[in-house]
């Protein structure tokens, strides 16, 4: 059997599983969407936002790229940003990284990636700014998780630096913003940094007429 047509059994077990738990299911999710949760994440196929927290269909919004960048000229992220704040309101922002990432490996090393270079440029200048501490370390897979963890630091701060996130602090005291890593090995996540409303956002990238 081809590929796409077991892609399509398993759509319609998967459908007619939902709704013999709930006849309803499909009707009351196509209504309306009302996520608390904006969860940014790697693209990485072996990190499913959904089941790493046991969300259902409609509790996450979604945006993932390679290495769960937040870049500010990336107006895919920044229109992601802007409709789940601004439109949704979702109370949280998720920004998740993962062990052994493969992003963050490819920005450690000298391998020319083309196109890519791009795109991780961004990684590696967060290796630039913190080589020292990744450098200290000898163990290649430590090394890369560690980066992994910095990303994460550098990501959500990057968030809380756009005018979207600092003109819902001042009008609704939200969203919290999470940087979390997830563990491959494991399946399980640690908290690396939480920021809220009342966090330090250096003058340089604040904005005061909003």
């Amino acid at each position: 059997m081809e590929d796409k047509a077991k892609l399509f059994l398993s759509n319609k077990a998967w459908a007619n599983e939902k709704l013999m738990s709930d006849s309803d299911y499909f009707t009351n999710l196509s209504k309306d969407q009302n996520p608390a949760y904006l969860w940014i994440g790697c693209s990485d196929s072996r990190v499913p936002a959904n089941e790493i927290i046991g969300a259902q269909p409609g509790e996450l919004f979604v945006h993932r790229n390679i290495a769960n960048l937040v870049v500010h000229t990336d107006l895919n992220l920044l229109s992601v940003l802007e409709y789940a704040v601004t439109h949704l309101e979702v109370d949280h922002i998720i920004l998740c990284g993962h062990t052994g990432c493969g992003g963050v490996k490819a920005a450690l090393s000298h391998l020319n990636y083309d196109l890519l270079n791009k795109w991780l440029r961004n990684l590696k200048d967060v290796y630039f700014n913190h080589r020292d501490i990744i450098d200290s370390i000898e163990d290649e897979t430590a090394q890369i998780n560690k980066l992994v963890e910095i990303n994460v630091v550098e990501q959500v701060n990057n968030l809380i630096k756009t005018s979207v996130v600092q003109k819902a602090w001042k009008h609704r005291k939200s969203p919290k913003v999470h940087g979390w890593v997830y563990h491959m090995e494991t399946g399980l996540l640690d908290s690396v940094i939480e920021m809220n409303h009342t966090s330090h956002i250096d003058d340089v990238y604040r904005y005061t007429d909003l």
